[in-house]
């Protein structure tokens, strides 16, 4: 019987721990960017909205989030950074599809958006060069110390990158792919 319990009070340490992990979803991605969400742009003629995105279990202590969306398969020598959002306050866990657009009002109040790598604040959808392989978009939900990063709606996403990573109590993302 002792085998017994312990063996079921295990179980349930484990089922537990893997309920508590920081996870992201959303429910408009799959493996694949759909035209919904590719950029309207550099020769690509998507709808450029940002995708819904969802988030649980957060680490305890996080005072806000930042998402970023991020191509490393880019041709720039250093890839590129398609939306940058910090200052997400701790009582979100969710955007709407769209809050990436600046003027839709859809952006959580007090977040801020940061100058993506077109030197534009907000979402700019995958728009990969003709003939590459499948970019892959990695998009990360970042829990943090603080409730302000420290940075402004200028501040590179390089740089903003260095300030989270200072900051950071945990991290989950999601990986889409897209090709032309």
């Amino acid at each position: 019987m002792k085998t017994i319990l312990a063996l079921f009070i295990s179980m349930m340490a484990v089922q537990l721990g893997f309920a508590q992990t920081f996870t992201l979803k959303s429910a408009d991605l799959g493996g694949q960017f759909t035209n919904q969400f590719t950029a309207n742009s550099f020769g690509c003629n998507g709808q450029n909205k940002s995708p819904e995105l969802s988030w649980a279990n957060a680490p305890e202590g996080t005072k806000s989030f930042a998402i970023t969306m991020y191509d490393p398969d880019a041709p720039t020598g250093s890839g590129f950074w398609h939306w940058v959002m910090i200052d997400i306050p701790a009582s979100v866990h969710e955007l709407k599809q769209g809050a990436g657009d600046i003027k839709s009002g859809l952006a959580p109040a007090g977040s801020l958006q940061v100058n993506n790598d077109t030197g534009m604040p907000g979402y700019q959808g995958p728009c990969p060069p003709e003939g590459d392989a499948a970019h892959r978009y990695v998009i990360t939900i970042f829990a943090l110390s603080s409730e302000k990063l420290g940075t402004t709606a200028t501040t590179t996403p390089a740089i903003t990158g260095f300030m989270l990573g200072k900051q950071v109590l945990g991290k989950a993302s999601i990986l889409v792919y897209c090709k032309r």
